[in-house]
C-alpha cells in the first residue's frame, strides 16, 4: 500500500496577471478566477494548488507551463522539512571567503564560488505583553462596615499590549543544497568584527554585513523580496514557518530558472 502524501504545485508570480491569464490558470486548477487572482500575486512564489498524485500534478504543470507559467511540484514531507541550520555569532572576513562561527565557537567556512544564492528578509510578530498595575479603589462594603468611614483598597489591575517585534535575516545557500548552509541573525550577531565600522544600531550593522556579503560573493544571486514586513500573527512559530517554506519555494524557483538542475 502506498503511503499518501499531498503533492503541492506552487509558480513563481508572472509579470503581466491579465485577466485571461487568471481566467486559464483557474480552469486549470479548477478555481475561480477571484481565487485564482490571489494566489497568483505578490512577488514571491506561492504554493496555488495540491495534489495527491504526482502524475496529476505532473500534468498541471506542463498545462501552466504552457500558459508561460513557472512551476513546480514539491511534496508535502520535503516543503515542510526544516533543517537545523548554522546560526553564525561572529565571522571573519577573508580574501574571497568568509570564516563563520557560531556561539558554541564552531566554525564553517565558505569560499566565493560556492555561494548560489544570498536570501535577505525581515520578519515582523506582534507579541502580547501583560502588564500589573496596582491602583486604589473605593471600596464599598468596606466603608459600610465601618459606620461610613471612606476606605480605600489596593487592587492589581491588568492590561495587555501589542509589541511589534522586527528582525531582518540573512541566508547564504550553496549550490546544490536545498538547506542554507549560514543564517545570519539581526538579534543574534556579535558585531564587534566590523571594527570602525560597527554602528550603535543592530539594523545599520547588519545592513553593513549585508553589503559585504554581495562584495564578498558576486556571483551569488541576491534576493531580499522577503525583506517587506510579513504578515504579522501572534505565533512566532507560525511566522517562522511561513518563513521557512518561502525560503525554500524561492531557493527551488531560482534552481530552476537558473538551469543548475530539473525540477518537475
Amino acid at each position: 500500500m502506498t503511503d499518501y502524501e499531498v503533492i503541492h504545485i506552487a509558480v513563481a508570480p508572472p509579470a503581466n496577471l491579465d485577466a485571461n491569464l487568471v481566467r486559464s490558470v483557474a480552469t486549470v486548477i479548477n478555481k475561480s478566477p477571484s481565487q485564482t487572482r490571489l494566489l497568483l500575486a505578490g512577488e514571491v512564489p506561492k504554493v496555488i494548488a495540491h495534489y495527491d498524485s504526482i502524475q496529476v500534478a505532473e500534468s498541471i504543470i506542463q498545462d501552466l507551463r504552457n500558459l508561460g507559467l513557472v512551476a513546480i511540484a514539491c511534496r508535502d514531507s520535503e516543503l515542510r522539512q526544516f533543517p537545523q541550520t548554522f546560526k553564525a555569532q561572529t565571522l571573519e572576513f577573508r580574501e574571497k571567503e568568509i570564516l563563520f562561527r557560531d556561539i558554541d565557537g564552531r566554525e564553517k567556512r565558505i569560499v566565493e564560488n560556492n555561494v548560489f544564492l544570498v536570501l535577505v528578509g525581515r520578519i515582523e510578530t506582534s507579541v502580547e505583553v501583560e502588564t500589573t498595575k496596582q491602583k486604589t479603589k473605593f471600596s464599598l462594603p468596606r466603608t459600610l462596615l465601618m459606620g461610613g468611614i471612606p476606605i480605600w483598597r489596593r487592587v492589581d489591575e491588568k492590561t495587555t499590549t501589542h509589541s511589534i517585534q522586527a528582525e531582518c535575516f540573512a541566508r547564504l545557500y550553496e549550490r546544490k543544497s536545498p538547506d542554507p548552509s549560514v543564517d545570519i541573525l539581526q538579534h543574534h550577531m556579535n558585531y564587534s568584527f566590523l571594527g570602525a565600522k560597527v554602528a550603535a544600531s543592530s539594523f545599520t550593522n547588519f545592513g553593513t554585513v549585508v553589503l559585504r556579503l554581495r562584495e564578498v560573493f558576486p556571483q551569488a544571486i541576491f534576493d531580499n523580496r522577503l525583506a517587506k514586513p510579513s504578515v504579522l500573527t501572534t505565533s512566532s512559530s507560525r511566522v517562522w514557518e511561513g518563513i521557512e517554506i518561502n525560503c525554500k519555494l524561492i531557493y527551488l524557483f531560482h534552481v530552476v530558472t537558473s538551469g543548475l538542475d530539473s525540477c518537475t
